[in-house]
């Protein structure tokens, strides 16, 4: 075991940090000065501290979602609402906001607009190509797999029922199915033996992306690993190259996270493969990026099964801070949200960026759920913050429908269980009101 984190650095095979953009920054309300604009595809709690994060640098935000009130919109320079998969509409908003940057938050987006902001100069976040590749599991596992030789589970792709079945065959039974064209858990489902191929097939085909579309999904089968736990790697693409944070340890619930931590000792050679595969696989989607012309600037989460025997295998990334890293706000000397936004600006983002504020430290956060229906108050927020190390963001969101994450609660002690155990006290003191 060992009692730091270091992180990984690497330099990108080609670096074009000789092209970064001069981007005017600092009057976001002027009518003659240029300032860059960015525009926020999603405007959810991790888009909040986007928002943050660039207004500090001067940047003119403008925040869109599904929703009026999202929790980027209340902080934003300007907030649109709109269905951002309508192809027409997000060209529209495209035509209308004229950004220098978009950043997409969320998956659900025509993509194919992107694309075409991008032919016209706009900066997309990290890239199109990326964003494709990232919604796509065949594309990504192909990738990361085939590509860029990288352990993964045994996997198989499907295009009909009769094709899972020989691909559950081929892995092996129990396994995991999901839609290729989805995420968050949605048409994903467990098959324990074959009598199970026909539900898992139609839970696909109803609760994927492309349900609402009456379109085939593809689907991806994967063999069940001995997990012994997940890990997130934070890995920042920038014009001075890529760099990897030290990793982050999450617990989950229905494949939502609840806990994350970060800082605790892990296995040298357990840390040494995440920051490895980490890099290896931003630096591929960040070379694809640039083939098409395009930077790949931001943050990814790249996202690790480590199994019982301390084996670390390549499972999904995300093209985006990553809702695990929520910790960084208490934990690092520049939070998730503070890297990607200086990456997409252009600002060199080095090792010592990533650092940890205390490597002799853990760090912990803890999810707050509310469920009901109606707004949400708190209350105790005196007591709930009374305990020295702790931390506390309430994303006020208008509303709460059944269940959702509505504020996460942050804390540093000097074991993982303690910061743990912390952060839940935060959240636990906190008084909470559905009306």
């Amino acid at each position: 075991m060992t009692d730091t984190n270091p992180v990984a650095e690497s330099v990108c095979s080609t670096n074009h940090s000789d092209h970064v953009p001069d981007r005017p920054l600092g009057s976001p309300l002027g009518d003659s000065a240029p300032c860059t604009c960015a525009l926020l595809l999603g405007s959810g709690e991790l888009g909040k501290e986007i928002a943050i994060e660039l207004m500090r640098l001067g940047a003119r935000v403008i925040a869109a979602d599904s929703y009026a009130g999202a929790p980027a919109q209340q902080v934003a320079h300007e907030a649109r609402v709109l269905d951002m998969a309508n192809a027409d509409e997000l060209n529209a908003l495209i035509a209308d906001v004229k950004p220098d940057i978009i950043i997409p938050e969320v998956e659900a987006i025509a993509t194919a607009e992107l694309s075409r902001a991008a032919d016209n100069g706009v900066q997309v976040v990290p890239s199109c190509q990326i964003a494709q590749i990232c919604m796509d599991r065949e594309r990504l596992r192909r990738l990361a797999a085939e590509t860029l030789e990288l352990p993964t589970t045994p996997y198989r792709f499907a295009g009909t029922e009769e094709e899972l079945a020989s691909g559950a065959a081929a892995v092996g039974f129990p396994c995991v199915v999901k839609p290729v064209m989805s995420s968050s858990g949605h048409g994903q489902s467990v098959m324990r033996g074959p009598d199970d191929v026909a539900h898992a097939w139609q839970v696909a085909q109803t609760e994927g992306r492309t349900a609402k579309e009456h379109a085939v999904s593809r689907v991806v089968v994967e063999a069940f690993a001995p997990l012994d736990y997940e890990l997130t790697v934070l890995t920042v693409a920038s014009s001075s190259g890529i760099v990897a944070c030290a990793p982050i340890g999450q617990r989950q619930e229905d494949g939502d996270y609840r806990e994350s931590w970060q800082g605790s000792p892990i296995p040298d050679d357990v840390r040494i493969k995440a920051d490895d595969y980490a890099v290896r696989m931003v630096r591929g989607l960040v070379d694809l990026a640039r083939e098409h012309g395009e930077t790949g600037w931001g943050v990814y989460g790249v996202e690790l099964f480590v199994l019982v025997d301390g084996s670390v295998l390549f499972n999904e990334v995300s093209p985006r801070p990553h809702d695990t890293g929520m910790v960084t706000m208490i934990s690092q000397n520049l939070s998730e949200f503070a890297l990607h936004a200086r990456a997409v600006l252009g600002v060199p983002v080095s090792a010592r960026s990533v650092a940890l504020r205390d490597p002799s430290k853990v760090a912990a956060s803890h999810a707050i759920v509310i469920a009901g229906k109606g707004e949400v108050s708190f209350g105790s927020i005196a007591q709930a913050l009374a305990e020295p190390d702790t931390d506390l963001r309430i994303f006020a969101k208008p509303g709460v429908d059944g269940h959702r994450r509505m504020a996460v609660a942050l804390a540093v002690a000097d074991t993982e269980a303690d910061a743990r155990a912390k952060a839940g006290r935060v959240a636990d003191a906190l008084d909470v009101t559905v009306f």
